[in-house]
């Protein structure tokens, strides 16, 4: 078998590059805001870091086991709960479609995640003179401006950071769409890692396994080095 022509593994790429995409998104949306927010000294501020950071420290797959029940249509807690409050006519089973089962599972990465990216980001801002940051409010520089014209260029490398992480850890997903929806339904939420997985696990195809997987390095490999040559900081910066 051509593995280039294989549909079935790069159908497991799109729908990874799709995943990769919007998870990424919605980490940094929940971790930049979040990053600001414990940036400064507040009453309970080491409260929240720990609240938000808490998630990190649990394996993925505990998780998604925890979020498996969470999601069970008749034990669990979101669909009963909708039901007993009246948002839904019965109990609604969230991992039946396409579109609940996916942005569930969204949900939970950003949760278990958004804490460990906060505290990268919580980094880099913290690296920054609060010189320049007075030095531009003195100018007049609205908290916007200072934002995209100091913090942003200034946090270059850590985004790069971030990013690499993100997104590699995105694109090696497994746990989560094995665990919570096993690929479905009807094999709409298989992975590269998944179907790898499968095929080298399941069917025993461990030299079919081994190339997917050296193809799955390679576009890791580029997907970094296009990440920091676009998000280096320029010489002298």
């Amino acid at each position: 078998l051509n593995l280039m022509s294989d549909q079935r593994f790069w159908g497991a790429m799109r729908f990874t590059v799709y995943y990769t995409v919007i998870v990424t998104i919605a980490i940094f949306a929940a971790a930049f805001p979040l990053a600001l927010f414990v940036e400064r000294a507040r009453p309970l501020t080491k409260l929240y870091r720990t609240a938000v950071f808490l998630p990190v420290v649990i394996g993925f797959g505990s998780a998604s086991l925890l979020w498996s029940w969470l999601m069970n249509v008749d034990v669990g807690l979101f669909s009963p709960l909708a039901y007993r409050l009246g948002l839904t006519e019965k109990p609604v089973n969230l991992l039946a479609s396409f579109d609940t089962t996916f942005w569930s599972i969204i949900i939970m990465v950003v949760w278990k995640t958004a804490g460990f990216n906060m505290m990268i980001l919580l980094t880099g801002l913290q690296g920054i003179s609060s010189e320049v940051q007075e030095a531009a409010r003195m100018d007049g520089a609205s908290a916007w401006q200072r934002f995209r014209r100091i913090t942003l260029p200034l946090m270059r490398r850590t985004i790069a950071l971030a990013l690499i992480l993100s997104i590699a850890g995105s694109v090696l997903a497994f746990d989560q769409f094995y665990i919570i929806a096993d690929g479905g339904p009807q094999n709409s939420t298989v992975t590269a890692v998944y179907w790898i997985f499968s095929q080298s696990f399941v069917s025993f195809r461990l030299g079919y396994g081994a190339a997917m997987s050296m193809v799955l390095l390679a576009i890791l490999v580029t997907i970094s080095v296009v990440q920091l040559r676009l998000l280096r900081t320029p010489e002298g910066a």
